[in-house]
């Protein structure tokens, strides 16, 4: 009898995860070793790996992140690249490691943005995901006011509480049309997970 293909869901994206982070070239012992050790033998159902660098002063560092989703977590790992310094007097790496239960997960706001609308449907040129579970929160203050410009009475504040724990924006200038989709898939995924 011949094999059914694995239906898409079934699949595990481990080695392609461990290719892509190869391709990179930054690190890839390292960052592997990391998002492995996270994933702690989980399968693989989606992922998403972006390099990006930073400019400091004179000096060009690297960062990457690597987010992974399991069928019950999400993983996030961070990775910097570090000049020596009075602890460690050569230059190293420092990564961080995150797993959220996918039932934590609160947000998944993606947004999109996209040039010249009116010439009909094109992909974006930049995508943003944020992704909320309470771990990070921030709260806009302001003060409150009322439609009456003669008022002087104190209407106390007003504000927004937004959970923000984790934003990854994406351009197809900076980073390749590939790079926006690539995210906008893994949101995608994401957001299909977690439906409470």
């Amino acid at each position: 009898m011949p094999r059914l293909p694995r239906p898409l869901d079934d699949l595990d994206r481990s080695r392609d995860l461990r290719t892509t982070i190869e391709r990179t070239g930054y690190y890839p012992e390292v960052v592997t070793d990391a998002v492995e050790g996270a994933v702690a033998g989980e399968q693989v159902v989606s992922y998403y790996v972006h390099h990006e660098p930073t400019f400091e002063n004179d000096e060009v560092r690297r960062h990457q992140s690597v987010v992974v989703l399991t069928p019950s977590r999400l993983i996030l790992a961070h990775t910097d690249e570090h000049a020596g310094d009075d602890l460690l007097p050569e230059p190293y790496t420092s990564t961080s490691t995150e797993a959220v239960s996918l039932t934590a997960v609160k947000s998944v706001v993606v947004t999109r943005m996209t040039a010249n609308p009116t010439k009909g449907p094109t992909p974006p040129a930049e995508a943003v995901m944020t992704i909320g579970w309470g771990g990070v929160a921030r709260l806009d203050l302001e003060p409150a006011g009322c439609s009456d410009p003669e008022c002087d009475a104190d209407h106390g504040y007003t504000g927004v509480l937004a959970s923000d724990d984790f934003s990854l924006r994406v351009s197809a200038a900076a980073d390749g049309g590939d790079a926006v989709a690539g995210l906008l898939s893994f949101a995608a995924s994401l957001s299909a997970r977690t439906q409470h």
